[in-house]
């Protein structure tokens, strides 16, 4: 399963920086959390889960392999993207493709780089990039939904669905509100707004680029960023892209120590992928051996079979069961073994939902 992030933000405002350094950074990680490029501008990278090398330090796993998360650096956006200014057309195509938008906006003061107003003002940028993709949803929704109405008043029951959720839509979008605010009243109206593939239905993360003396607890730009997120429900993140880029190719040891010298226990990646990962709705789950010990990505609400399925089609399709260890048990009860004695190993069927951080192993039959 391929998740993607599109990384976003206007010119100038420390986007592909923080691109360049996520892939070099990790990239040059050790082989637990590795990095490999798929396209040009696409990097994709291990979720850091300190849970996983636990696991395989109890198992005596010779292999450790993280879940992952792609992120791609989406062209520049200027204003009347929507109207295929620019790059606009190949912008707003590349959002399409994604499953969430990490927003990059300039968060700190800086002379030496210009920004494309001659001012610093994240919420103004912030606006500048939401309007473009708001205008691209009105302007497809005022073309469908008239046409799904007119259908609907002959009695089509397909476009009476689309009608009603994609009109509600476009009404939040008249008032200058995101497509994500949306409330699907049941399943088919959930699979319409789907395909509808609306740009302002993406989550988003807003990520605070700050100087480097601001890396630990932000500054006043951020604040507003925070107040934002909050006020919208979304989430936002702290980084100084000039510490990040400093740390590529750092040894780990030399990485812990420039963090701790900067007020930081983690670098802003890392903050920015698992921000990532949990705002995809995600959740991990893990098998473990003495050949490997690997994370796998569900969404929230995934049964044992979609599980099963991750790994391959076929334990999906001849599912009987999963054996199941809650993490915290696995680690206090010194593995597999101890788990099944003190009576931790589970046996679930078919509607099980999967938690985070259950150790599993599945019995198939095809």
């Amino acid at each position: 399963m391929g998740f993607r992030c599109g990384i976003v933000g206007l010119p100038n405002v420390g986007k592909s920086t923080l691109f360049n350094a996520l892939t070099e950074t990790q990239a040059a990680q050790a082989a637990n959390y590795p990095f490999c490029t798929i396209e040009p501008n696409v990097g994709q990278v291990g979720v850091p889960d300190p849970r996983l090398d636990k696991l395989a330090e109890i198992a005596g796993s010779a292999k450790i392999i993280p879940t992952q998360l792609s992120f791609v650096d989406i062209a520049g956006l200027v204003r009347g993207a929507s109207k295929g200014e620019g790059l606009g057309n190949q912008f707003l195509g590349n959002i399409r493709e994604v499953d969430a938008v990490v927003h990059v906006l300039r968060c700190f003061e800086n002379d030496d780089i210009q920004h494309v107003d001659n001012k610093v003002d994240p919420i103004a940028d912030a606006e500048t990039v939401e309007t473009e993709l708001l205008l691209s949803d009105l302007e497809s929704l005022e073309k469908r939904v008239p046409a799904a109405q007119k259908k609907a008043a002959q009695g089509d029951k397909e476009s009476k669905i689309i009608a009603s959720v994609l009109g509600q839509t476009l009404e939040l979008l008249r008032d200058g509100k995101p497509a994500r605010l949306t409330q699907p009243k049941d399943e088919d109206e959930a699979r319409v707004f789907a395909q509808a593939q609306l740009l302002t239905a993406k989550p988003v993360l807003y990520v605070c680029n700050v100087e480097e003396e601001a890396a630990a607890e932000g500054n006043e730009f951020s604040a507003r960023v925070f107040e934002k997120a909050k006020a919208e429900g979304a989430t936002a993140v702290i980084v100084s892209a000039a510490i990040e880029s400093e740390l590529v190719g750092m040894e780990i040891e030399e990485r812990m120590v420039f963090l701790e010298e900067m007020g930081l226990h983690e670098t802003g990646l890392a903050r920015i992928i698992r921000a990532g990962y949990d705002l995809l709705g995600l959740l991990t789950f893990f098998t473990v051996g003495p050949k490997e010990a690997r994370a796998w990505t569900v969404h929230k609400g995934a049964k044992a079979p979609e599980a099963a399925g991750e790994i391959h089609s076929d334990m999906q399709r001849g599912f009987i069961r999963a054996e199941t260890i809650a993490f915290d048990d696995y680690v206090a009860l010194g593995g597999e073994t101890g788990a099944k004695e003190a009576g931790k190993l589970r046996q679930e069927g078919k509607e099980y939902l999967v938690h985070d951080g259950d150790v599993m192993h599945f019995k198939f039959n095809v």
